[in-house]
């Protein structure tokens, strides 16, 4: 399938509240640069927004109440019964009432399944960056065989784990574009999508408020029909889940699960002379060996990721992040680790395996990142070194971002 069909396909409505001046968006953002479609309030979602009768109706006696009995019995704290091949549930669906029975049915077949849920409010105890979390595990008899866990949080690029962690799950090369107007990506284990700015609204070195699904252990290869079923079957949670949470923030709008995604990202033949798939970038000599297979993940989304190593190991990450909201993201990995990086338009840092840098563009900042994620044979340390200057210079001129040339410490 073509770039344009997917885009076509994966395009998304959401109508949040204006509580921002358009032009006062488009000023942050750039011309044609939010991928969220509308502007930013001044203030994050008021738990106190939320209708009365939803919030009565996730209670735990509330969700008791079943057309079959056995669904709605209480298994434990927020944890509820339901079948797929049962009658539904009078009441709330499962995870902040949006995952409907087709969606239950494709992740989970005809099993038995138990919903632990938190409600959706901020944190007391930290940030308010957290939001909380809903996890369903099936069960064949008494032995659980799949569990999924959506999270719903907003990503911290100062403090925390966000700008490791987070990135290394769900920035992956296995990943795909879910399509023009979802800003997100996914993958047959794992899958986010941002919510509306105009919904949640952000902070200075903060990322967007993301749901998350997970499912597995992340990065795991399958059969492309089995993964492209599972792919399929997250992004379909995700997408209902996010509109939920939408619902829920006391938003209007919601977006639209995209009706195909690009096909699965295969390890191919490494092209010495455009290494990662970008023209111009060379890559050195010594390295060709090891890294002799790459794949690249997420073209046409909020970021792209280039995987480079032997038959599966990677040992090298190449992440572009073209999304302003998501390259606050690393903004500890540029400000606080590591010895200066220096551009000719903009600024970053490298320690012994990962280098940041961040470039001001036409359309806004633009993220380059190399993470050295396994040794290497003529390498125990050093590739970001080796490889963030060729890297930023090609992949500037990508994204029409370039010329850029960045100048390392000491060099």
């Amino acid at each position: 399938m073509s770039n344009e069909e997917s885009v076509e396909n994966g395009a998304a409505e959401v109508d949040g509240e204006n509580t921002t001046d358009p032009a006062e968006a488009a000023r942050e953002h750039g011309p044609g640069q939010d991928p969220y479609t509308q502007p930013e309030p001044t203030t994050a979602p008021d738990p106190a927004r939320v209708p009365v009768l939803r919030s009565l109706l996730r209670s735990r006696t509330a969700r008791a109440v079943t057309a079959a009995g056995l669904a709605g019995a209480l298994l434990g704290a927020g944890a509820v019964a339901w079948r797929t091949d049962t009658l539904p549930l009078v009441g709330p669906a499962p995870c902040w009432d949006s995952l409907g029975d087709p969606a239950m049915s494709d992740l989970f077949g005809d099993r038995r399944t138990e919903v632990e849920e938190q409600a959706l409010q901020a944190d007391p105890v930290g940030r308010g960056d957290s939001y909380g979390q809903c996890r369903i595990t099936s069960y064949k008899d008494d032995r659980a065989r799949r569990q999924v866990t959506l999270r719903v949080h907003r990503l911290d690029g100062l403090n925390g784990t966000d700008g490791r962690d987070w990135p290394a799950e769900f920035l992956a090369a296995d990943m795909v574009s879910l399509g023009a107007g979802l800003p997100g990506l996914a993958s047959s284990s794992r899958a986010w999508l941002a919510l509306p700015q105009s919904c949640t609204g952000r902070d200075e070195f903060t990322g967007p408020t993301v749901v998350d699904i997970a499912m597995g252990p992340t990065g795991l290869d399958l059969g492309s029909d089995y993964e492209r079923e599972d792919r399929t079957a997250l992004t379909r949670a995700l997408v209902e889940a996010t509109n939920g949470v939408i619902r829920d923030f006391g938003c209007s709008g919601t977006y639209r699960t995209p009706r195909t995604l690009p096909a699965p990202m295969e390890r191919k033949q490494t092209d010495a002379a455009a290494f990662c798939g970008v023209k111009g970038f060379t890559l050195p000599e010594a390295h060709r060996e090891d890294l002799a297979r790459a794949r690249v993940g997420g073209d046409g989304g909020p970021a792209r990721v280039c995987e480079a190593g032997g038959s599966y190991n990677p040992a090298v990450r190449l992440t572009t992040v073209t999304d302003t909201a998501l390259s606050e993201v690393f903004s500890s990995g540029m400000l606080r680790t590591g010895l200066p990086v220096k551009g000719s338009k903009g600024s970053g840092s490298i320690d012994g395996t990962r280098a940041v840098y961040r470039a001001s563009c036409q359309t806004g900042p633009v993220v380059f990142v190399v993470e050295q994620l396994d040794h290497t044979e003529h390498s125990a340390t050093g590739l970001a070194r080796e490889l963030l200057p060729g890297y930023v210079a090609a992949e500037a001129e990508r994204v029409g971002c370039g010329p850029e040339k960045v100048t390392l410490p000491g060099s």
